[in-house]
């Protein structure tokens, strides 16, 4: 029989895996009689883990809802497991995701032994990722986002090279402050003790982020929050093309199909303006193109000639012409 401590971390893990367990079989899988059971579970409540008893012939336990998340209990593949979604949960559009991932992610790498890390990069390094869709968004390292992430949390300074818009490198040092995952980029924002200024770095410009174990006392920010301060810092900075297009369909449905990454106005009930700001012309193309509503380029005029190169490929394709 184990030890107290380590069947009561069995048990938990058990309770967290399945819905119901029925006594017996529980007793059974831990290797003892069902009223040590009945301690252990007693044990657990104690600690606040709200388990429910039902009682019975075929009475068993269940771990309910409680007032707060318990600790969670995971074996080694599901370790792995977790810690290659988060990877891939980092890189989410879906507002609100990319960041919470990011931050539990840096728990869970904090704490994975060795040898579980190794199967987490190497997965990492055999897994092509899906980019359909995302055409801009910039790839970060997860080992990177780890480390800025943990200094963040834990107020220690950070080093690290970063590469301007103009290509020059320069070595930082700074004071973290907090991660902002903003338009398909991460950044980060920082008190930059060279320049004795607050700054936000682009994750994908940053390389070698070493923590260097020296705390520091968190500074205010002069914004209304992290988010704010990139937003303020990406105003003004143009963007390489500005699309305006008619659509021949109405407001509500084109809206609710290019989200937030273009503005809508309505014309007629059947008719609105679509304007977006991009990087790249493909994913404004594939956007009005998805749409399978009429519509018109307005500007510019290097979007109406993907739009005829694309075309004629897409008609080559379709007569069945190599």
């Amino acid at each position: 029989m184990a030890n107290t401590s380590t069947r009561t971390l069995r048990l938990l893990s058990l309770l967290q895996t399945h819905r119901y367990w029925p006594g017996e079989e529980l007793a059974a899988r831990l290797g003892v009689s069902v009223r040590t059971l009945r301690r252990d579970i007693d044990r657990l409540r104690e600690l606040g883990y709200p388990v429910e008893a039902h009682r019975g012939v075929d009475g068993g336990y269940q771990l309910a809802a409680g007032a707060a998340l318990p600790p969670l209990v995971i074996d080694d593949e599901e370790a792995v497991a977790l810690a290659v979604g988060l990877q891939a949960a980092a890189e989410s559009p879906v507002e609100g995701i990319a960041e919470a991932s990011v931050r539990v992610l840096a728990k869970v790498v904090q704490v994975m032994p060795g040898r579980l890390r190794r199967r987490v990069e190497a997965l990492r390094a055999m897994t092509v990722p899906v980019d359909w869709g995302r055409t801009g968004a910039t790839r970060v390292d997860p080992d990177a986002l780890t480390v800025v992430a943990l200094a963040c949390r834990d107020d220690e300074r950070l080093t690290f090279g970063y590469v301007s818009a103009g290509g020059r490198r320069t070595e930082r040092h700074v004071e973290p402050h907090r991660l902002v995952c903003l338009d398909r980029r991460w950044y980060l924002v920082a008190y930059d003790l060279g320049r004795s200024d607050w700054r936000s770095f682009r994750l994908d410009r940053l390389a070698a982020p070493e923590r260097t174990g020296s705390r520091f006392a968190p500074r205010p920010l002069l914004a209304a929050d992290a988010a704010e301060f990139v937003r303020a810092g990406l105003t003004g900075i143009p963007r390489s093309y500005e699309v305006e297009a008619v659509i021949e369909a109405p407001a509500d449905r084109v809206r609710a199909h290019v989200d937030r990454w273009g503005t809508v106005e309505p014309l007629t009930p059947a008719r609105c303006r679509l304007r977006m700001a991009a990087d790249s012309l493909d994913w404004p193309a594939m956007a009005l193109g998805s749409l399978g509503a009429e519509f018109h380029v307005v500007h510019p005029p290097e979007l109406r000639d993907l739009l005829a190169e694309w075309s004629t490929r897409f008609a080559r394709a379709a007569a069945g012409a190599p």
